[in-house]
């Protein structure tokens, strides 16, 4: 994210207690902080320790984007490829993330997932809507913004390798490239696709504590939640503590075949459309934004009345 700034501000900072290290800088007009996970570290409690210590350390801030990498759920219905960009957004009966692993287990094998977890926030929602209507214009800075960042070769496309997709019931064998699998697995032929255009898709993601690197689990977990379109494992730990927007850049399939070339690109794609989004909300409306304080207190108290 820190490439995405127009610019970084003096810093960094450590926060109040001295485990956070917090980078500051305005993009797309906007003041913003960012902060990550401590290295080697994830999961839903990690990302839940964190969130509380920014909402501590900084309480002036409007809403948070979860800017990240997932494990893309390709289907029938979705063409879901490497670098492409998922954006939790409620669908059904869910609010655009929902932790899979959280509920009962009941005799039998049977498992009962319990809690909701709260939608983002109006102010996003609606800059959703005014972002995919300028898609449809044609009128997307999303490829200039991955431009920018990509500058860096870390981020560059060239250096993530080919994107394979295997039947869900093969199994990794060889190098993590891959190159024994393709002599082993026929590879799902795709429609062609601009090699530089991610795509963006909007719907339900599946947050965990697990690490998924099995298809036929990572199918059967979609299809018990009626349809997912990637797996992380911090966001269900943030969605609660504060208002939320989810964005993760596809960096594998959830499968066997799982390894990390993809997910610098795939980071830096999830960056440039935080970025993209932020470009199309106005200042004046996040000044109008409650807190995530107020907001807290306000979900507090109608939690309360019903």
């Amino acid at each position: 994210m820190r490439l995405a700034l127009d610019e970084e501000y003096q810093g960094p900072c450590r926060s109040l207690d001295g485990t956070n290290i917090y980078t500051f800088g305005s993009m797309a007009g906007h003041d913003v902080v960012l902060a990550c996970l401590p290295a080697g570290q994830y999961g839903n409690s990690s990302a839940a320790t964190a969130g509380t210590q920014m909402r501590i350390n900084f309480r002036s801030i409007r809403f948070v984007l979860m800017v990240g990498i997932g494990g893309g759920v390709p289907s029938p219905g979705t063409d879901i490829r490497l670098a492409d960009v998922v954006v939790s957004q409620p669908r059904a009966q869910h609010g655009g993330v929902v932790q899979y692993d959280m509920g009962k287990a009941h005799d039998g094998g049977n498992f009962e997932r319990t809690g909701y977890l709260q939608p983002p926030p109006t102010v996003l929602l609606n800059a959703i809507s005014k972002l995919q209507s300028t898609y449809f214009m044609g009128l997307r800075q999303h490829w200039n913004f991955l431009s920018t960042i990509c500058k860096v070769q870390y981020f560059a496309k060239t250096k993530a390798g080919s994107d394979m997709l295997f039947q869900a019931d093969t199994k990794h064998i060889g190098p993590e490239d891959c190159s024994q699998c393709v002599q082993e697995y026929e590879v799902i032929p795709r429609g062609y696709r601009p090699a530089s255009h991610p795509v963006v898709h909007y719907g339900t993601i599946a947050s965990g504590n697990r690490v998924i690197r099995d298809s036929v689990i990572r199918d059967k977990i979609s299809t018990d939640l009626g349809g997912v379109l990637c797996f992380e494992t911090e966001a269900a730990g943030l969605m609660n503590i504060f208002p939320c927007l989810v964005i993760r850049g596809i960096s594998d399939y959830a499968d066997s075949h799982k390894n990390d070339r993809w997910q610098p690109h795939a980071a830096a794609t999830a960056a440039a459309y935080a970025k993209e989004i932020l470009s199309v909300i106005p200042p004046a409306e996040v000044d109008a934004t409650a807190t995530v304080l107020q907001e807290v207190r306000h979900r507090r108290l109608k939690r309360q009345k019903s």
